[in-house]
């Protein structure tokens, strides 16, 4: 199986997008993408400098047009970053091009939404210029950044993060996890890191995926209340927790809260080799997340498509990847599948809730009684807390579903990405 990877804020640099905008067709789709996001997306991806792409507000309509517009000229051939006037759904395109999945990283999974038939392209432009605008603003009412760590023993460097009051904000596997906070917090972090740990200052606006951007999850909540979501059609994998999505209502919902929870990159590679992924194609910036997946997953054929000559060597792989899936066992049925669904035949009817940091678990709404086994639960549902020093995430369930079982009990220590509870999705038997 081929999966195709939209990478995330802190990829962009400048002139990124220079050679690409030689190619037919790729600066007019561009330009509409500029209209939807309210900025000159040509202008940033070729001529500004380090600081104004380092912009929220810009940074994030810039990944996922980029990612977006390369798709298209990957899957379609040369030109066709220009489409049609009445062009097939972009899902319908990556599956015959033999793409099999699709995860974006942070807000990269909007572009990979897209690239699932779950989003279209228009919707994915007006709401990451909500996005990005709503964390712009979250991220200047207080002084926050992130620091990677590199290295180190995990549990470590974790126990670590949270002494200091910080926040994984990316737990990216390879031996990679950032820290989010507030400044004053990065800097006592600094000055005392975890043994045989690197810290690298990340050059980002704000302590995204932390607490701190839960202002930004409504404005998001309200614009995606707009927008027409399906089904996706290809296996897409969600940051929260690695699993595969299954419908489009819950990518959306995950979407809406994952801006101010952590992003699982280590549990999507996690899922990518239970899946069967042989190769990942990461589009345009590309480079961080093919670095990832060489250290995790090292039996899968990564490639980074940072210019256009690397179009060649991207299609031979998908038509290797196409050729594999036509001739392997049940090619038929998964054929037929395609046409309404993702092909995913790995993922388990139920769900798990894992904890977004690790803390102190709290059982139930404060001041309630925390739902039991066979309790129906809504969409947002307080199911309960885990607590850190200097705050805490509440436990809320991203579909409407039935409780199966506790995993934790109240007042145990948890860790992150630890389950917590089993769920039974509503309208899965």
């Amino acid at each position: 199986m081929l999966l195709i990877a939209a990478p995330g804020q802190g990829a962009q640099t400048p002139g990124f997008l220079r050679e690409w905008l030689e190619l037919p067709g790729f600066a007019e789709r561009l330009g509409r993408a500029s209209e939807l996001a309210g900025c000159d997306l040509i202008r940033c991806g070729t001529t500004a400098d380090a600081a104004e792409i380092t912009d929220t507000a810009i940074a994030q309509p810039l990944l996922v047009a980029a990612a977006i517009t390369a798709a298209a000229e990957l899957f379609g051939g040369p030109g066709q970053a220009d489409p049609p006037t009445s062009p097939a759904p972009f899902s319908s395109v990556a599956v015959a091009a033999g793409v099999g999945a699709a995860a974006g990283h942070s807000v990269g999974e909007l572009a990979a939404g897209t690239i699932a038939g779950t989003l279209q392209e228009s919707d994915a432009m007006r709401l990451v210029r909500v996005r990005g605008q709503a964390m712009a603003r979250a991220a200047a009412a207080e002084a926050t950044g992130m620091t990677a760590v590199l290295g180190g023993d995990e549990q470590a460097v974790l126990a670590a993060i949270e002494a200091s009051g910080l926040t994984p904000a990316n737990v990216n596997g390879a031996g990679q996890i950032v820290a989010a906070g507030t400044t004053d917090q990065l800097a006592a972090f600094a000055a005392d890191p975890p043994p045989r740990a690197r810290l690298r200052p990340l050059s980002v606006a704000g302590a995204f995926h932390t607490r701190h951007m839960e202002p930004a999850v409504d404005a998001l909540r309200e614009a995606a209340a707009t927008v027409a979501v399906h089904s996706p059609v290809l296996a897409l994998l969600s940051n929260r927790d690695g699993s595969v999505v299954r419908s489009g209502t819950d990518w959306l919902e995950r979407i809406v809260t994952q801006v101010s929870a952590p992003v699982r990159w280590d549990l999507c590679m996690q899922t990518m080799a239970s899946l069967g992924v042989t190769a990942l194609i990461e589009l345009p910036p590309a480079g961080t997340l093919t670095g990832l997946a060489r250290r995790a997953l090292p039996d899968v054929t990564v490639l980074a498509l940072k210019s256009p000559a690397d179009l060649a060597a991207a299609r031979e792989l998908l038509a290797a990847s196409a050729g594999e899936a036509a001739a392997g066992p049940g090619a038929a049925a998964r054929a037929d599948a395609r046409q309404d669904t993702h092909p995913d035949i790995h993922a388990p009817d139920w769900r798990l809730i894992v904890a977004p940091l690790a803390g102190t678990f709290r059982a139930g709404p404060p001041g309630g009684a925390p739902a039991g086994p066979g309790a129906a639960v809504s969409v947002g549902a307080d199911l309960g807390r885990v607590e850190m020093r200097g705050g805490g995430h509440t436990i809320s369930p991203a579909f409407p579903a039935t409780i199966i079982e506790w995993l934790v009990e109240d007042g145990d220590p948890v860790t992150v990405g630890q389950p917590l509870l089993r769920l039974q999705p509503e309208g899965i038997e």
